[in-house]
């Protein structure tokens, strides 16, 4: 009986290597809009507080997005006061959440923060927001404090979190 030729197992493509993480630009406020809709947890914005966010340069604001394929996945809001970060709104589409594209977009935006001098970083978080509360946890961010009735819409509590850099 011959060998029957079995084929080596096919190699998962990674989806990582077609990400990039770039400033956004007022050409992504549709998509960055359109990513929160879905999003409860995230902030909800207008289109004028995106324009503010990206065009605006006090406070110093960071707005940086994650592409995957040439579509926006995801973005990060954060504005610097000092040598202060606060991470004001961040959403990654459903369908690509659990696949590590949150966890590069912090790291890219702490890294940026580190460079610019930054010493803390701050966000609060919907107390209910498990995956975001675990993947601050992962960056080692540490309960801060809390929040009452911070959010609506539901109204629920904030956890405040904070990161040293240095």
């Amino acid at each position: 009986m011959p060998w029957a030729r079995v084929p080596a197992p096919r190699r998962p493509v990674l989806s990582h290597l077609h990400m990039h993480i770039r400033p956004a630009t007022t050409a992504d406020i549709p998509s960055m809009m359109q990513l929160v809709s879905h999003s409860v947890t995230a902030a909800q914005w207008s289109r004028a507080e995106y324009e503010r966010a990206l065009v605006e340069s006090v406070p110093r604001r960071v707005a940086l997005v994650i592409e995957e394929e040439g579509t926006v996945r995801g973005f990060l809001v954060a504005h610097e006061v000092a040598t202060e970060w606060e991470i004001e709104n961040i959403a990654i589409a459903g369908e690509a959440r659990r696949r590590g594209l949150g966890t590069r977009l912090l790291g890219e935006f702490l890294n940026h923060a580190r460079s610019q001098g930054g010493t803390t970083v701050f966000l609060e978080v919907r107390e209910s927001n498990r995956a975001a509360r675990l993947l601050y946890a992962k960056w080692a961010f540490e309960e801060g404090g809390r929040r009452s009735g911070y959010y609506a819409q539901p109204q629920e509590d904030a956890i405040v979190y904070r990161l040293f850099l240095t």
